[in-house]
């Protein structure tokens, strides 16, 4: 909790104002029964019109002024913790677009959106609730007890008395409920992993007939939320009725002995009722207070999973000593007996890599499904750190080159091409924010996609949904490309990126991206792609099996061999 009330420092001056609202409105409701005792003893008993109505227009004035201030105190309260709010869900997502990859690993993409949207609304509505009433109802179990007292002491202890009772059962309440709605928290956290998996899924669920099976499986772990709630709801349910019983009681007991106190002229009647008053008050108090204890131990809970976020060590840092280069300059590639697995799990993905990669040139990467292909495309702009050996971008380690002008030089198309929910236009330049209408255009032609963008109804500014659903696969590729392409990068990375495209337009592609001044890689099944490749890298079981051009492949490589003859037929094989 105390890292969440640091974000509340630029706001001390409005929480000063909300505060002070407070307690002139808490200072009218706490003068309210003294001022009916004099009522009742100045003026209803001695039959006093004058002082009933004089004391009667003073509190009439006093509870306008208090629900004056008390719509000041709820807009300064609204608007801290609406900042409040705003402020860290800002730092959270910050902190998680400087993940790394292993980062992810440790934190599942549900748990991260509850995380920003419900945990931070619950410590929201908390930081609401305690510049509004949170301090407010401690403070009036205080002041009612020491008005009280001075109102008349001997009636007073039967309420003082049953505070320590009181205050024991609310610690342990709070600290029993932070534990079980942390449990409810994290048990949000998977109905909504299930909830998004079915949402993603949706086509392949209904195209395998799985409705019911999914159905079910929602169903059990919507019971497990279910479960946690209700227990923790019980903690609190079970509190309230016994402080209620303690505080009735005491009341009882003032009733009792105040009219004893009353009838041998010990005590006044408007004492006994002011006293009544006071217990009365600090009943609703109490029962506020156990509301506000499962609110706080709910944000307690929240704070603790956002606390978890905020200070997670990210994985992918800039080392102090690294180059602040503008950009990479040639291009060039090299791995020097590279070994990978990634974080969590021991088995090696990549073993004892090494190549090179000159500047300019075109490389094609073929291997089995499970050979590490892709993952040796991540390792290339640290998405994730190599385990040893190194890799070194124009002959720089590349753990000393700052990640920033690293990954700006990278045009990277993934084997799953995204595309986000905005404009066309709007996804290629996310490849460059400030790409002109000319850059656009040339980038989209070169990707050969821009004859089917002027086919769209609203040309370059058509809204795509989320995903691109309303594209073709190969329309994704090749827009995908597009965006990087639109960076003029010095390395291009197309993991299986043209996979949805005709050999022409891949040809066509392939043949314009060679005008580029970059270092261009690619990651393929197609052996007519890897043809036109200046060097093709034949990967198995995440060991480099052999490297060369087509045709020396064709001659040394049995795999090779096999491929191509899987592709093109046995009699094209001696012609080649």
């Amino acid at each position: 909790m105390l890292k969440m009330l640091s974000f509340l420092k630029p706001y001390r001056f409005s929480m000063g104002i909300a505060l002070f609202f407070m307690i002139v409105e808490l200072a009218v409701e706490l003068c309210q029964p003294l001022l009916i005792a004099k009522i009742i003893d100045e003026g209803i008993v001695k039959e006093d019109l004058g002082v009933v109505l004089k004391w009667g227009g003073i509190m009439m004035a006093l509870s306008l002024s208090a629900f004056m201030v008390g719509i000041l105190n709820s807009f300064y309260a609204a608007h801290v913790s609406q900042r409040f709010g705003y402020d860290v869900r800002k730092e959270l997502f910050a902190k998680i677009q400087g993940f790394s990859f292993s980062n992810f690993n440790d934190f599942p993409t549900s748990s991260l959106i509850t995380r920003m949207t419900g945990d931070v609304t619950q410590i929201q509505q908390t930081v609401f609730m305690g510049l509004r009433i949170m301090l407010r109802a401690p403070l009036l179990v205080i002041g009612g007890l020491v008005m009280a007292l001075i109102v008349n002491t001997k009636l007073a202890l039967a309420i003082v008395m049953t505070a320590p009772v009181i205050f024991v059962l609310l610690v342990w309440a709070m600290k029993k409920s932070a534990l079980l709605f942390r449990s409810v928290q994290e048990n949000v956290d998977t109905v909504n992993g299930i909830m998004r998996e079915n949402l993603t899924g949706m086509r392949l669920i209904k195209a395998f007939f799985r409705k019911q099976h999914e159905i079910d499986r929602f169903t059990l772990v919507s019971q497990h939320l279910k479960n946690r709630t209700v227990t923790a709801l019980k903690v609190m349910e079970t509190t309230m009725p016994m402080l209620l019983f303690v505080l009735n009681l005491s009341i009882i007991a003032v009733l009792w002995f105040g009219s004893k106190e009353v009838y041998i002229g010990r005590a006044q009647v408007g004492e006994v009722v002011a006293i009544v008053n006071y217990a009365f008050r600090i009943t609703s108090a109490f029962s506020i207070l156990s509301f506000l204890i499962m609110v706080f131990s709910r944000a307690r809970a929240s704070s603790s999973r956002i606390v978890e976020v905020l200070e997670t060590k990210e994985g992918m840092t800039d080392a102090k000593s690294a180059h602040s280069m503008p950009a990479v300059a040639k291009g060039k590639i090299e791995f020097d007996q590279v070994s990978f697995h990634y974080p969590g799990n021991e088995i090696p993905v990549l073993q004892n890599l090494s190549f090179t990669v000159p500047a300019g040139t075109t490389t094609a990467i073929l291997g089995a499904t499970g050979s590490g292909k892709s993952s040796l495309f991540q390792l290339i702009p640290r998405l994730y750190d190599v385990n040893e050996g190194k890799i070194l971008i124009d002959d720089l380690p590349i753990d000393t080159i700052k990640l920033s002008p690293l990954r700006r030089s990278i045009g990277f198309v993934p084997q799953e091409s995204f595309l986000f929910s905005g404009t066309v236009l709007e996804n290629i330049r996310w490849g460059k924010e400030d790409a002109s209408m000319e850059e656009v255009r040339k980038a989209a032609e070169d990707a050969q996609i821009h004859d089917t963008i002027l086919t769209l109804p609203k040309q370059y500014e058509t809204v795509l949904d989320q995903k691109g659903v309303n594209l073709s696969g190969g329309q994704k590729q090749r827009l995908s490309i597009a965006r990087a392409l639109v960076r003029n990068p010095k390395i291009l990375l197309l993991d299986d990126s043209t996979s949805a495209l005709d050999m022409k337009t891949e040809a066509n592609l392939l043949q314009v991206i060679r005008t580029y001044s970059c270092t261009t890689m690619i990651i393929t099944q197609k052996i007519s792609t890897a043809m036109k490749a200046d060097n093709i890298l034949l990967l198995e079981d995440g060991k480099l099996l052999v490297q060369g051009n087509h045709e020396q492949l064709l001659e040394q490589s049995a795999l090779y061999q096999a491929i191509f003859q899987s592709q093109f037929g046995k009699e094209v094989l001696p012609s080649c």
